[in-house]
């Protein structure tokens, strides 16, 4: 595991605009060296803001979109184009709008799909979509995803992966169907922490007062059972990507006074 590190921005807004900078950035430089890159989303207000700064930005030019594999860390488990599905909120924020390859967007199973309403067996389809994606360089069920972001609830879940249930103790499964979750739908489908860790980079992102205690309990070392935001890190780099506000309850000492 290795050390988090913060950035902390003036507002919302100052922080999607740079963190979609911050993104442009790692996948031009990922398809320069290695061909393609591999990305993982994530939805709520944080993850949205980020692909709409995305889509508003001129350097989006500079990615190949035919090369770039996009992946998500959870979904609602709602029928297909439901506005409430992270997929569905993407497409509007950024994705219709640039030229991807439809076989490398690989959104999670919905509830209508071939499963129907079998949850765990869309979350097993999804976990043999991301092994067949897998390499022998990759030494895991999953690939070695460049950036996998996260958007941390105010009760400190990532993804679904919710404190205390099931899913967050789940070490062996790389996606897990969720059952009962607290935030409405309660079913959904998720990666694990296991599926987390096999990333370069993990980035969560956390803006507004609501995150601000989230961000405390996590980077106070807390148990990941507990406080599931601090059990997911990367394998080369894990960044908290914060506004003012989020981060408003952390100690200065944590992150660097020139932070912008």
């Amino acid at each position: 595991m290795n050390t988090p590190q913060l950035v902390v921005h003036h507002d919302k807004k100052l922080m999607a605009q740079a963190a979609a900078a911050r993104l442009i950035t790692k996948i031009v430089d990922a398809q320069a060296s290695r061909g393609s890159a591999s990305v993982v989303l994530t939805g709520g207000r944080n993850g949205n803001g980020l692909l709409a700064a995305l889509a508003a930005a001129p350097a989006r030019d500079a990615i190949d979109w035919g090369r770039l594999d996009l992946w998500w860390g959870d979904e609602r488990f709602l029928p297909e184009g439901d506005p409430g599905r992270n997929v569905t909120q993407a497409r509007e924020a950024l994705l219709d709008s640039v030229p991807l390859d439809p076989k490398r967007v690989h959104a999670m199973p919905a509830s209508d799909g071939p499963y129907g309403s079998d949850v765990d067996a869309a979350a097993a389809a999804y976990a043999e979509e991301l092994a067949r994606a897998a390499g022998p360089e990759n030494h895991g069920a999953v690939p070695t995803f460049d950036v996998l972001m996260l958007g941390v609830g105010p009760d400190t879940h990532v993804a679904s992966l919710f404190p205390e249930l099931p899913a967050v103790r789940e070490t062996d499964r790389t996606v897990v169907g969720v059952h009962g979750a607290p935030k409405p739908p309660p079913t959904r489908v998720t990666l694990t922490l296991p599926a987390i860790r096999a990333a370069r980079e993990v980035w969560l992102l956390a803006a507004g007062e609501d995150k601000a205690n989230a961000a405390a309990i996590a980077l106070s070392g807390a148990g990941e059972i507990q406080a599931p935001a601090a059990g997911a890190y990367g394998r080369a780099r894990t960044l908290w990507l914060l506004d003012s506000a989020a981060a408003a309850q952390l100690p200065r000492s944590l992150y660097p006074p020139a932070s912008p």
